[in-house]
């Protein structure tokens, strides 16, 4: 079964950048895809997409190397095996609080005798002839999201779960659920309180020797998370990039040519054509 590039480099204790894609859409997940992200994260919780619009996305990704994850909305049994059927190699589960809760994921992504996935993998057997279930158990990534005031109470016992492969952070729930709306939700937090829970986190990991991951807002900040022990980076989605994109050209057209235009006799400067 095809080996899973993401675990092979956790294993090497490299760091991995991730790209995160919400918007449904087999072109934009394919020009995510090509730009050399390790792997590539489909949005089915928060994203502006649906099971129908997700399984051409996983497709366009088969054959451009990265590993394909998703964000299911729930710990929700059916969401989860259905996006491992349709041929995802990684879950990330939102808000994961107790030990409990973690066991319960993990369980939902191994077959028996690890797990209680239900066996039909529909598409996944098909974009990998090879496809076993005890290849299965071992590549597909179960990271839960720590991102309330139980979690992280519950921290320890959670990231112990066996099974559990990462904990991925994100900081602006992290910052609404324990911070009682004191402060703002955003990526890249530079309030002492939460670098200390970052790191925490962090630290917790490496001693169960399973993966932190971050999402982050810039290049510089993954740098200090991968220096803080992350091994997994989200810089942005292709909605932040977007939008970023166009309003850049937006800025840059009106420092360079305003709306004043030229005084050509055809009175294309004046805003005809």
């Amino acid at each position: 079964m095809k080996a899973n590039k993401l675990k092979a480099l956790w294993q090497g204790d490299q760091p991995a950048l991730n790209g995160w894609c919400s918007i449904g859409s087999s072109f934009t997940a394919e020009i995510m895809a090509a730009q050399g992200f390790d792997s590539i994260t489909i949005d089915m919780q928060h994203g502006a997409l649906d099971y129908g619009m997700a399984l051409p996305m996983v497709q366009a990704l088969r054959n451009v190397g990265p590993t394909i994850m998703a964000r299911v909305p729930w710990r929700d049994p059916s969401w989860i095996m259905k996006a491992l059927d349709m041929g995802v190699e990684g879950i990330i589960c939102p808000m994961v609080n107790s030990r409990a809760e973690a066991e319960e994921f993990v369980s939902y992504l191994r077959y028996p005798p690890h797990g209680q996935r239900s066996y039909g993998p529909t598409r996944a057997v098909i974009a990998d002839p090879s496809y076993n279930v005890k290849d299965a158990n071992a590549q597909v990534l179960a990271i839960a999201m720590i991102e309330t005031a139980a979690g992280m109470e519950h921290l320890e016992e959670i990231a112990a779960t066996p099974g559990l492969d990462g904990i991925y952070v994100g900081p602006a729930d992290l910052t609404l659920g324990t911070q009682a709306g004191r402060l703002p939700p955003g990526f890249d937090r530079e309030e002492p309180e939460m670098i200390a829970m970052i790191k925490e986190i962090a630290a917790v990991c490496r001693k169960n020797k399973i993966a932190a991951c971050l999402h982050c807002g810039s290049p510089a900040y993954a740098a200090r998370a991968i220096e803080w022990g992350y091994r997994l980076t989200t810089v942005g989605g292709d909605v932040r990039f977007l939008a970023q994109s166009a309003r850049a050209a937006v800025t840059g057209w009106h420092e360079v040519v305003g709306r004043a235009g030229g005084s050509d006799s055809t009175g294309a400067g004046k805003g005809g054509y």
